[in-house]
């Protein structure tokens, strides 16, 4: 018996504990697993349907140019960090703030961050899917080099609509291998990344156009911010 001075010791269901061991658990095993196997489809491609093109290549293979691109476009900082960049997300909401009519907020998310959402979730911007989003990217710095968040991130992200990752980004626009990219068609991928649903590399507007010009300049400065890949 207990005594009127006496308190009882609060315990957890042992359903509740085992749920919440799974949840943290299964997504750790996912994501080792792939660190050395390819995903062979993600949640966004399945809600998006139709016409997929999807192709799986090395890092190796893609032209460095396209890396460097991609880097000063989306995380600059991206070899720094270890997954979330305060700086680049007050310099994103700034440069949202100051936009023109394009109004697209762009840089926010790292791309450790860009990586956990494109290979595991959903596209939209409510809390649930942001939480789910920022303990994934612990787990993907965790488990994965960067030289894998790299490879991951360029091989999933959607560069038209269906058209995902930098082979089928490379044939799809330029009729031509991920390895054999110009700067210039490299730059041109790279900016239309925030919106790549409303932009075309190959057929860019005016903005587009600019972008593009200003990322192939970042993009041949790049030099140790490249550094760990």
């Amino acid at each position: 018996m207990s005594g009127p001075g006496r308190r009882r010791r609060f315990r957890l269901p042992a359903y509740i504990l085992a749920a919440v061991g799974a949840a943290l658990f299964l997504p750790g095993v996912v994501i080792l697993a792939y660190r050395f196997v390819t995903p062979p489809i993600t949640p966004l491609m399945l809600i998006r349907g139709g016409d997929i093109k999807y192709q799986w290549i090395a890092l190796s293979r893609i032209a460095p140019v396209l890396t460097r691109s991609v880097l000063t476009a989306e995380d600059e900082n991206f070899c720094q960090h270890h997954g979330f960049d305060a700086a680049a997300l007050q310099r994103a909401i700034d440069e949202y703030l100051d936009e023109d009519e394009e109004g697209t907020l762009r840089g926010g998310s790292t791309i450790s961050q860009q990586t956990a959402k494109n290979v595991f979730l959903w596209p939209d911007r409510t809390w649930i899917r942001k939480g789910l989003e920022t303990g994934l990217t612990l787990y993907i710095e965790a488990m994965w080099p960067k030289r894998r968040i790299m490879e991951m991130y360029l091989n999933v992200v959607e560069w038209a609509p269906g058209v995902y990752g930098a082979e089928a980004a490379a044939q799809h626009h330029f009729k031509k291998s991920a390895a054999q990219l110009s700067a210039h068609e490299a730059a041109a991928l790279a900016a239309v990344l925030p919106n790549p649903r409303k932009w075309s590399a190959s057929d860019p507007g005016p903005y587009v156009q600019g972008r593009t010009e200003v990322l192939q300049g970042r993009a041949s400065k790049v030099g140790a911010l490249a550094g760990c890949l």
